[in-house]
């Protein structure tokens, strides 16, 4: 009788079934790496935006704060109040590793003076993304929520 080579089909459905068990505990792990590695980028992007406010309201000080497409390049290549190149395209353009980052500014801004209070948003498009929302304004702290759009009177991070 002829001795058969390879695997038995019972042999290749319990290393199919080890396979599909180690995937099990593997896929969970790496989405929640993918998640806190997105919030740790929002929050550096929050602070990198921070440093370009405070850049632009002394580069440009009869302006004060800027909206986030200002901080941003300008489409010509110079660099003005309207495009100062303090961030780069990807950041200004408000949608950065799977959070949206938003820029509003107030203060004398209304009354044709410079903007002298900015804040900083960034919320997760879904929860895959992410699930903490971040704030920060003026005053550098950046505060985060888990259920809200998060604001000033949120904990600040630690």
């Amino acid at each position: 009788m002829k001795k058969q080579k390879g695997f038995s089909l019972i042999e290749l459905l319990i290393v199919v079934a080890i396979i599909l068990i180690i995937a099990a505990i593997a896929i969970p792990n790496l989405l929640r790496s993918r998640i806190a590695a997105n919030e740790a980028s929002a929050v550096g992007s929050i602070r990198t935006i921070n440093t370009a406010e405070i850049t632009y309201a002394s580069t440009y000080p009869n302006h004060g704060f800027a909206a986030l497409t200002n901080l941003g390049p300008n489409a010509s290549g110079t660099v003005d109040e309207t495009g100062a190149g303090l961030l780069d395209s990807v950041l200004s353009s408000g949608t950065k590793s799977g959070y949206v980052l938003a820029v509003t500014t107030a203060g004398a801004a209304s009354s044709g003076g410079p903007a002298t209070i900015y804040a900083v948003t960034g919320d997760p498009q879904n929860s895959q993304t992410g699930q903490r929302h971040f704030y920060s304004d003026q005053s550098g702290v950046i505060r985060y929520n888990v259920s809200q759009p998060a604001s000033a009177s949120d904990s600040p991070l630690q």
